[in-house]
């Protein structure tokens, strides 16, 4: 038996190796292909141009504050009108109509002391009055009568039927009687005048709203003692409640001397409540207290809302820009310049620039520009009214690239 070479042995792998190779590099060519046609597929979709966001540029009308601010300070909501109501008298609480957060109107009933003691007082004062009047009554009756007895008497004398001293008594009684009559009309009149003394007690026993408004205090409850000035060590209240006219709020600042004169009256101001900060209040400058702080060397400055509202409580923090506005033609109703968000203006050396979208590419233009209020400026020469600029873009974006518009 013949033994196999060791030729005889090997394994072909020619043919088995060149399929291999073929594989792998068809697998190559399809992952290319694949590759090629995402790219080609998102280039379709983008057009080649770059994504950005755009807002359109807004017209400022003549008439509009073109203002800078010159000066921020912070201060405190303060109210013009505000009063804590107490009694005229002390006394002890008998009911209390309020709540806290309630509005009241002017010479609404608050409150009520108790007006036991005045009453009886006041009914026995009239009493007296009635007792008074009817004595006047009683007198004018018996005046009366003795007039006419004076004049028979007086006839009598004529007649020589009575003696004089007759006529001397009838003239006693009648001047008498006139006398009486008169002191107790004054009775009458003084028991009067006791009843309005103690009906003015008991109004004082009744607590009114001296103005309308909202009441932010309830300082007392019924059973408590209540007193016009403080009494009776730490047990009696000197107030029923507080009451706040919310038409008269205003912003009370201290302002440093060395800034006063960037403030005039009627200056034009923009305020900014700690509670809500991205809410900006149209606010004027009312008045400007005409002396200083030497210790703490400040100005005081009263600040008022153009307009009102809920949300401005007493005592709130407060934060307030001061605002230089330039003088406008108020008869001219052109436009003046267009806003834009501070994002927009980029620089370019020492030139402010902006990038138009035109034509779905960008444009790039030269632009004066300064700060307006609220994250915008003012474009003054560059850019019209209208016009949309580009606020974000890739770092790559120049003059001519083409865009694609995302509205912000």
């Amino acid at each position: 038996m013949n033994k196999p070479s060791l030729e005889e042995l090997k394994i072909e792998r020619t043919e088995s190796s060149g399929s291999s190779s073929a594989l792998r590099w068809l697998l190559l060519l399809l992952l290319l292909v694949v590759i090629a046609g995402l790219s080609g597929f998102f280039l379709l979709r983008s057009g080649g141009a770059l994504e950005v966001t755009t807002v359109r540029a807004t017209g400022l009308k003549a008439g509009a504050p073109q203002a800078g601010t010159v000066l921020n300070a912070s201060g405190y909501v303060n109210a013009r009108r505000y009063a804590t109501v107490s009694s005229k008298i002390t006394g002890r609480v008998a009911e209390v109509l309020i709540e806290e957060g309630m509005a009241v109107e002017e010479d609404q009933v608050l409150a009520r002391l108790d007006d036991s003691n005045i009453r009886a007082a006041w009914e026995l004062a009239r009493a007296q009055e009635v007792s008074t009047q009817r004595g006047l009554e009683e007198t004018h009756a018996l005046l009366e009568e003795a007039e006419l007895n004076y004049d028979r008497q007086k006839q009598l004398v004529r007649q020589n039927l009575t003696s004089a001293a007759d006529l001397d008594r009838a003239r006693a009684m009648a001047v008498s009687l006139a006398a009486r009559a008169q002191r107790n009309q004054a009775d009458v009149e003084v028991a009067r005048r006791q009843i309005e003394i103690y009906q003015r007690q008991l109004d004082d026993t009744i607590i009114r709203a001296p103005f309308a408004g909202i009441i932010v205090a309830k300082n007392a409850q019924p059973g408590e003692m209540v007193s016009p000035v403080s009494a009776g060590g730490g047990f009696t209240r000197t107030g029923i409640g507080t009451v706040v006219d919310m038409s008269s709020l205003e912003i009370e600042i201290d302002v440093n001397e060395a800034y006063i004169n960037r403030i005039t009256p009627d200056q034009a101001a923009e305020a900014t409540l700690d509670a809500y900060p991205d809410w900006k209040i149209p606010a004027h400058v009312i008045a400007i207290i005409p002396t200083a702080d030497r210790q703490r060397a400040t100005v005081e400055v009263r600040v008022g809302f153009d307009e009102l509202d809920d949300r401005i409580l007493p005592d709130m923090g407060v934060k307030v820009a001061f605002q230089e506005a330039d003088e406008i033609d108020s008869g001219t109703t052109s436009q003046r310049g267009a806003l834009i968000p501070k994002g927009a203006l980029r620089r370019d050396g020492s030139r402010d620039i902006v990038y138009v979208a035109v034509s779905g590419k960008a444009e790039r233009r030269a632009v004066s520009a300064r700060d307006y209020r609220n994250g915008m400026v003012l474009i003054e020469s560059g850019l019209q009214p209208g016009e949309t600029v580009i606020v974000e873009a890739p770092a790559e974006l120049a003059d001519g690239v083409e865009i694609e518009e995302r509205k912000e």
